[in-house]
């Protein structure tokens, strides 16, 4: 989200006659005005050691160390304007931003509220509180904030946006993502198609989650682990040759990317290019040997390359981490008839009868 609200900071009065702490102020003041954030900290911080209470300067002071990316210090310099600040509302607003901006969410959460409840139809300061109450986990309260403003500010995308987040994140996921794909559609934002992505992907609407991971790629292709999710999104909608170039790109930009290496191993061995497998399932279940879809993945290679201990002992430990799952049971009462011990494959295809039967008892589509 782009966070729209400027930090507040006080003009200069200008007077006839100007004592040399005013003229100091005006000098500040031009500064900042002028995009000079050094000479301006200067000059605030030699009026206030002769002013040390002059609220004005204390503000403007944060919102120059602010603009500088200082925001321990700017924080500092709001709360001793506070007391003595003609815009006491300006001066809080830009102590939130400074938390916010910092990554402090749990600060800056009282300042919005206290600022929200004053001016509850204020459009910014909503935004705001809505974001950070969402990124605290506090979704449903920003939900409910936020709706009863939705209809006077279906036109702010910023708003569109956090209300958007809100939805998903509050359990109206599919409500949340269709908002957030048709923002994204007006706007072109890539943030928005990503969000919009990854939910229509977790719900299964993988057309959806296709065009809208795709379209974030193409607006911005740094967004964190998109090409591993366009990937997914491809592998999942049948065109493998498409997700094989996604995740083979996700590998160039990061080799430990587990989801890319594992996804891309299975492509290559349901294609029963064995060797090309081999690395990419290696370096899965490397980097996750505890992930029982790494150990099924490398067991069913192992198997194929009639390595069929190595099979066995993979399979085994998956059934160890989660007996119910059919195919592990099925592959491996198979390797052990390879490996001559028809009592142990006789066990296991008892437990293949036993679990295709309780299955078949719940009905399709049931698991």
């Amino acid at each position: 989200m782009r966070c729209l609200v400027p930090l507040i900071f006080f003009a200069a009065t200008l007077a006839a006659a100007q004592s040399p702490s005013d003229q100091l102020f005006t000098s500040a003041v031009d500064a900042q005005q002028h995009g000079d954030y050094d000479t301006a900290i200067r000059d605030y911080e030699k009026l206030l050691q002769a002013r040390p209470n002059m609220g004005e300067a204390h503000a403007n002071l944060g919102a120059a160390l602010a603009h500088n990316g200082r925001f321990d210090e700017a924080i500092t310099q709001y709360k001793l304007a506070l007391p003595n600040a003609p815009d006491k509302d300006g001066v809080r607003l830009n102590l939130g931003l400074a938390y916010y901006k910092k990554g402090d969410l749990a600060s800056a959460a009282p300042e919005f509220e206290t600022l929200q409840k004053l001016r509850p139809r204020d459009p910014q300061l909503a935004i705001l509180l809505g974001d950070t109450d969402v990124r605290l986990g506090r979704a449903p309260a920003a939900l409910a904030m936020l709706t009863p403003l939705e209809a006077e500010n279906a036109s702010n995308p910023d708003f569109e946006y956090v209300f958007g987040e809100a939805q998903i994140a509050s359990g109206a996921r599919r409500e949340g993502a269709t908002r957030m794909a048709t923002l994204a559609r007006s706007t072109q934002n890539a943030d928005a198609y990503f969000l919009a992505g990854v939910t229509f992907l977790e719900l299964n609407e993988i057309a959806s989650a296709r065009i809208n991971l795709e379209a974030a790629l193409k607006l911005n292709p740094e967004l964190p682990n998109i090409d591993t999710l366009v990937g997914q999104a491809r592998d999942r909608s049948g065109d493998q040759p498409a997700a094989e170039q996604a995740f083979r790109e996700a590998i160039r930009r990061n080799p430990d990317d587990f989801d890319a290496n594992l996804t891309l191993g299975g492509i290559l061995y349901k294609r029963r290019d064995i060797d090309g497998a081999k690395p990419f399932l290696d370096k899965a279940l490397q980097l996750k040997p505890t992930d029982a879809m790494a150990r099924y993945e490398s067991a069913m290679w192992a198997s194929t390359s009639h390595e069929y201990e190595q099979a066995a002992q993979l399979l085994e430990s998956v059934e160890k981490t989660d007996p119910t799952w059919l195919e592990p049971h099925v592959e491996l009462a198979t390797v052990y008839y390879r490996l001559h011990r028809p009592e142990d494959g006789a066990r296991e295809r008892a437990i293949v009868d036993k679990l295709t039967a309780q299955q078949q008892s719940k009905g399709p589509g049931v698991p």
